[in-house]
């Protein structure tokens, strides 16, 4: 099969030059080039310039769970063989990874070479900000462009009520679109396609937040099954169970993904700094470069929240996922172990010393 022809049939996949050099020493060896279109039990969906294949991962799968096959993957598949194997998966240019709820403290990966990272919120529900920041956290920690789509706006029909509710997500997206969509009535969509019709998005929220009905939507057909959400907290049960790939007819390509329960933090430093700019820019004037923004004088963040230029409620979220992502960091990194205990024995240390300033002020 000649190149023009496999690029024919991968383009509309996000194939291009780059991934085509990367895979040039598998071509080699007769290996096909293909984009994985789900995974489940081992084994993957590979779209390929020879149709969709069906492939053991076993060949590539690592103890580390951050190195197995996984949705959007560019992988190296045997043209033949019963079973079939994906042989390899090329270097990754972006990932969308979180971390498990297991004891071992795992990060789990969700999607690969994902561009845009489109975070779906119902307005069906009442807004979870501290979670829209944690999700955001770890779009741009992944190196994907966050999206706020703000599903289900005809169930807000007064136009004010909606426009507060969207300026409450933009002071907590700072740098982020915030789009309302309605997947009844159309409201929004053509905005949304706009967006993701370039490149790879990959769609991330709770169960209930209307995923499956935006991936129809935009898809243009009934390619997720949907069910109905309860009435009384907004929530759905899982309508998707994988990570499905789908090309999108005006261009573009779009993960579909499980709700999340759970969205532990995944070494997301940079990311919940992105999130939170405003704490970090203020955080450079502070009297101490190690201030924490507790009761430390001279500190810029404290003074912000005291004159009303900082919400309270921004910077406990920003504490607390700083606080989780130093504890995940620590329970995978010796030195940073080692790091957090020195912290803790330092602060330790100085809380002591202001007890005793305090008691032999007071006697």
């Amino acid at each position: 099969m000649t190149s023009s022809s496999v690029f024919s049939a991968l383009a509309p996949y996000g194939w291009d030059e780059a991934w085509a050099d990367t895979f040039a020493p598998y071509d080699t060896e007769g290996l096909l080039p293909g984009r994985v279109l789900r995974v489940d039990r081992g084994q993957c969906d590979v779209v390929t310039a020879d149709g969709v294949l069906r492939a053991d991962t076993a060949f590539v799968t690592p103890h580390d769970p951050m190195r197995v096959v996984c949705t959007g993957d560019w992988v190296a598949v045997e043209p033949g063989g019963n079973p079939r194997y994906v042989r390899a998966y090329l270097p990754r240019r972006t990932a969308f990874v979180r971390s498990t709820s297991s004891k071992r403290s795992e990060g789990q990966i969700l999607a690969a070479n994902v561009d845009h990272a489109i975070v779906a919120v119902s307005l069906a529900a009442e807004l979870d900000l501290g979670r829209i920041e944690r999700f955001l956290a770890l779009a741009w920690e992944s190196g994907a462009q966050p999206l706020v789509v703000l599903t289900k706006a005809d169930l807000v029909p007064d136009a004010v009520t909606r426009a507060h509710l969207v300026q409450d997500v933009e002071l907590s997206a700072p740098g982020v679109t915030v789009l309302t969509v309605s997947a009844v009535d159309g409201d929004g969509l053509d905005l949304l396609r706009a967006a993701v019709g370039d490149g790879t998005s990959v769609l991330l929220g709770q169960s209930g937040a209307g995923k499956s009905t935006l991936a129809n939507a935009l898809v243009g057909a009934d390619v997720m099954d949907v069910k109905a959400t309860r009435d009384v907290d907004g929530k759905g049960r899982h309508t998707t169970t994988t990570r499905n790939l789908l090309a999108l007819p005006g261009g573009g390509v779009l993960i579909d993904t499980p709700g999340l329960r759970g969205v532990g933090l995944w070494d997301a430093e940079s990311g919940v700094g992105q999130v939170f700019s405003e704490i970090e820019d203020l955080a450079q004037r502070c009297r101490f470069h190690d201030c924490a923004h507790g009761a430390e004088p001279g500190c810029a963040v404290l003074a912000a929240v005291d004159a009303g230029e900082l919400q309270v409620r921004r910077l406990e979220s920003y504490r607390k996922l700083i606080r989780e992502n130093r504890w995940i960091v620590a329970k995978t990194d010796a030195r940073a172990r080692a790091e957090l205990r020195r912290d803790w024995k330092r602060k330790g240390a100085e809380g002591r010393a202001a007890m005793e300033l305090k008691r032999g002020r007071h006697n």
